[in-house]
């Protein structure tokens, strides 16, 4: 499907929640043109109600997609892109498991544990905006689906002694803890972190809760997949309360799943959610994203 708004008779856009704890699916906005600021306007609301928006039958070339991007901050270059960019755009990252002229076209297992983009650096990311250019398909049924668990609903849920030890501090968060756990999985072509990586990114803390710069709600800013420890606390103390916390935070109540189709531009919230991408495709099975990370450094800034 291709965008069209001469299905929306009136014209407007349209925001149709799922009726779930996240998640809405917007009609009536082309990404591929200028937007109005009303749009902008009717976007960055939805996110702050929804967390996860998608706009369906997109059809976003990388220069209209950094464009889209850079409506709510600036945007990130990947320290382990490396040749996974495409051409003239180091912002645009390719997430891919096609094989061209003997080689891979994108990296072909990002995110595929519970994780949260870029916590693991000193400026936190907002949105990670994705665009399914290629969808694999088995017997009519769409894989490589994205799930989702919301923060704001697993702190609101946190058992009272749980959220007083927590509150206060800070967790350590660390690029190379998700890196190499991705490395030792059976069949892994990552290289191990070079040491310009590991310097361009050291271990990083971060408050465990957090104030969402467009809700107010509370939430929790702690993921599995990048966090290492708490700060001021021994390390089998810390761990047991990790192990707590994470259990808690991806109960099944608090998930979202999207199932993707060919066209759909997802547009999900770094610092309300924590996100994962099921592996359930073959090497066969053609999958082809371009992703841009939106920084958090406008929605944090004070008003002007």
């Amino acid at each position: 499907m291709k965008f069209d708004r001469s299905d929306r008779k009136d014209g407007m856009p349209r925001v149709i929640p799922t009726g779930g704890t996240l998640g809405a699916r917007i009609e009536g906005i082309d990404l591929s043109r200028p937007l109005a600021d009303a749009d902008i306007a009717l976007i960055r609301a939805a996110l702050g109600a929804h967390g996860v928006l998608c706009f369906p039958g997109q059809d976003l070339a990388p220069d209209r997609h950094k464009a889209f991007a850079r409506h709510f901050g600036s945007l990130e270059v990947n320290v382990a892109a490396g040749r996974f960019t495409a051409p003239g755009h180091p912002e645009v990252m390719i997430l891919s498991n096609v094989v061209e002229h003997g080689g891979a076209i994108g990296l072909d297992d990002a995110g595929q544990d519970w994780h949260t983009d870029l916590s693991y650096s000193r400026p936190i990311a907002f949105l990670n905006i994705l665009h399914g250019v290629e969808i694999p398909m088995r017997d009519g049924r769409a894989l490589g689906a994205t799930e989702f668990a919301d923060m704001c609903a697993a702190y609101d849920d946190l058992p009272a002694g749980l959220a007083r030890r927590i509150e206060g501090r800070t967790a350590r968060h660390d690029f190379a803890k998700f890196w190499d756990a991705m490395r030792r999985r059976a069949g892994s072509a990552r290289a191990p972190l070079t040491r310009a990586q590991r310097r361009r990114k050291p271990p990083v803390s971060h408050p465990m809760v957090l104030t969402h710069p467009i809700s107010l709600r509370k939430l929790l800013y702690c993921n599995p997949g990048y966090v290492v420890g708490i700060d001021g606390m021994a390390a089998d103390d810390g761990a047991r309360l990790l192990a707590e916390l994470f259990a808690h935070q991806l109960r099944p109540d608090y998930r979202h799943r999207h199932d993707w189709t060919p066209g759909d531009v997802l547009a999900f919230d770094n610092i309300r959610t924590v996100h994962w991408a099921v592996a359930d495709y073959g090497a066969s099975e053609r999958r082809l994203m371009r992703r841009c990370q939106v920084m958090a450094d406008e929605v944090f800034a004070p008003p002007a």
